[in-house]
């Protein structure tokens, strides 16, 4: 409990250095939309124009950030995808927040994600999709615990059939085995 809060307290104290960082270099596969399948690196799909743009404040409304940001999230571009998502007008989405959580995860950075997830899921506490990726963070940082605490959220909230569970599930169980 004491490392869990302290984990907490760090990546709190975190978010604001990591809010908005700069493009850089990330490759990966993955990833489907406009924004990943169209565009070159630094760009994002534009609906309103139909084409490739660089991203700005006020472009695009937060549900074209969101898609451009888990594409490219999901593509393996993550600062990429930090960028884009920097740029919500409503900082409190928990969607934004939960790729932003999960960016800064794999970019390494995995305190700040968990600081991300933690906010999301104080906006949203039914949002499994956080639950899980907050569930692999634990892992992460060999928190086995908190791994199965959010195994245990998910099957309260979404069952054990769900999506969510199976894939957490995976996750430790091959934590355990490794």
């Amino acid at each position: 409990m004491r490392r869990r809060l302290l984990i907490q307290v760090l990546a709190v104290a975190a978010l604001p250095l990591f809010a908005v960082p700069a493009f850089s270099a990330g490759e990966g596969g993955g990833g489907g939309g406009e924004t990943t399948t169209k565009c070159k690196k630094g760009e994002v799909w534009d609906k309103k124009k139909q084409k490739c743009a660089p991203p700005q404040q006020g472009m695009l409304d937060d549900d074209n950030i969101y898609e451009a940001g888990r594409d490219l999230a999901m593509a393996g571009r993550y600062d990429e995808a930090i960028a884009v998502l920097s740029l919500a007008a409503n900082k409190q989405d928990p969607r934004i927040l939960n790729y932003l959580g999960y960016s800064h995860r794999h970019s390494g950075r995995v305190i700040v994600g968990l600081g991300y997830y933690e906010e999301a899921l104080r906006i949203d506490p039914d949002y499994t999709l956080v639950r899980e990726y907050l569930g692999e963070a634990h892992l992460q940082i060999g928190d086995l615990a908190g791994a199965q605490e959010q195994l245990r959220e998910i099957e309260k909230r979404a069952g054990k059939g769900s999506r969510e569970y199976g894939m957490l599930s995976e996750q430790i169980e091959h934590f355990m085995r490794s």
